[in-house]
């Protein structure tokens, strides 16, 4: 039976998500600082340590173990099958990692909305363009901090409506049919292929400062390899 999903709902799933991607799971996901910051570390530039990070997370979207563990222990105020959750988990916390990597504060309220912009592939500059801010051809962290409070609506009511219309009108647990439940790899290239648009895209906006990137359409980016 679906679970019909508002506006209202799908912020409210968005928003827990958020909260337990950037702050991480107990015995599971460490706060997405340390994770994204070891791999600042362990690499010689931002570039190559965000780019084995989006081939870390990737795996994860596709390893039907893992993310079978991790949909129990997820908690959301909307009921949604354990793998949905699990995959969105990943996503987001990929997200928020790329952003953390690329020097901005996943705490403020302008990064958490681009970083739902990004999940959805939400035209960010077209809002930005129709409230009237202008924005140079690199964006930069001094404008995300400048977004107000008023556009931050806007994007997350295109989030909202987004999402509604993706998972249809009897809500996101329909996606439980597109996501098998059990087998050797879940929802097979599907979630391969959406988890990778979305790193395209939270790639370009966040490291590369692309600000049309978080919408659909980005250009395919070469994953490094661990080696």
């Amino acid at each position: 039976m679906g679970v019909k999903l508002d506006q209202e709902g799908v912020m409210r799933l968005l928003d827990k998500l958020y909260e337990q991607a950037t702050q991480g799971i107990a015995m599971v996901s460490p706060p997405i600082e340390e994770t994204a910051g070891d791999y600042l570390r362990k690499n010689p530039d931002i570039d190559t340590a965000a780019k084995k990070f989006i081939n870390y997370q990737i795996a994860k979207c596709t390893t039907s173990g893992f993310l079978a563990g991790l949909g129990g222990i997820i908690t959301l105020p909307v009921t949604i099958p354990a793998n949905v959750s699990s995959v969105l988990y990943v996503q987001m916390r990929m997200i928020a990692g790329l952003a953390y990597m690329g020097g901005y504060d996943t705490d403020s309220d302008q990064v958490q909305t681009l970083v739902y912009a990004c999940l959805a592939g939400i035209s960010v500059d077209q809002v930005l363009k129709q409230a009237g801010i202008k924005f140079g051809n690199k964006f930069a962290m001094a404008m995300v901090k400048k977004i107000p409070g008023e556009v931050l609506a806007k994007i997350n009511q295109r989030v909202g409506f987004r999402f509604i219309t993706k998972f249809g009108t009897k809500g996101i647990i329909n996606l439980g049919k597109a996501v098998p439940a059990v087998g050797g790899v879940i929802g097979g290239g599907f979630d391969f292929i959406e988890t990778k648009a979305i790193a395209n895209r939270a790639y370009g906006l966040f490291v590369k400062g692309d600000l049309t990137a978080s919408s659909d359409g980005t250009d395919d980016i070469k994953i490094v390899k661990e080696v």
